[in-house]
């Protein structure tokens, strides 16, 4: 008897884990940075100026602090094989992603780094999601 879903899986299947992996890790490093700027007593490294937008550096660090604590439990609830989460990471990185486009000018080399990883994460959960969902059942 030959199993009919092995066929028709691909090697994406395993990159659920690695984006659920890389939510936490990227979750982590947003709720640092988050708290630096709360927390900190240098918050001239961060920008007051983003764009067009002035914004206060505290509540830029609520922002990210928030939104990092978020990634981490989805990424939890994504290893544990919730659908819901899939749903939820996508959104959650997609604004993580514009987060991160925001602190180009300070910290190019991270925001490009995890910018890239939320693309490959949100590749792997909206093209391959089925796929993702099919080895959790």
């Amino acid at each position: 008897m030959t199993d009919n879903t092995a066929e028709t899986r691909s090697g994406w299947a395993g990159w659920g884990t690695f984006a659920a992996v890389v939510l936490i890790v990227s979750g982590a490093i947003d709720a640092f940075h988050g708290l630096q700027a709360i927390i900190g007593p240098n918050t001239a490294y961060f920008l007051a100026k983003i764009g067009i937008f002035s914004i206060d550096v505290r509540s830029w660090g609520w922002w990210h602090l928030i939104v990092g604590l978020l990634l981490i439990l989805v990424g939890i609830a994504l290893l544990g094989g919730q659908r819901w989460a899939r749903i939820t990471a996508i959104v959650l990185v997609a604004i993580n992603a514009i987060g991160q486009i925001t602190l180009i000018d300070s910290q190019p080399w991270l925001s490009i780094a995890v910018l890239a990883l939320d693309i490959v994460v949100i590749y792997a959960l909206t093209v391959h999601g089925r796929e993702i969902d099919a080895t959790k059942a």
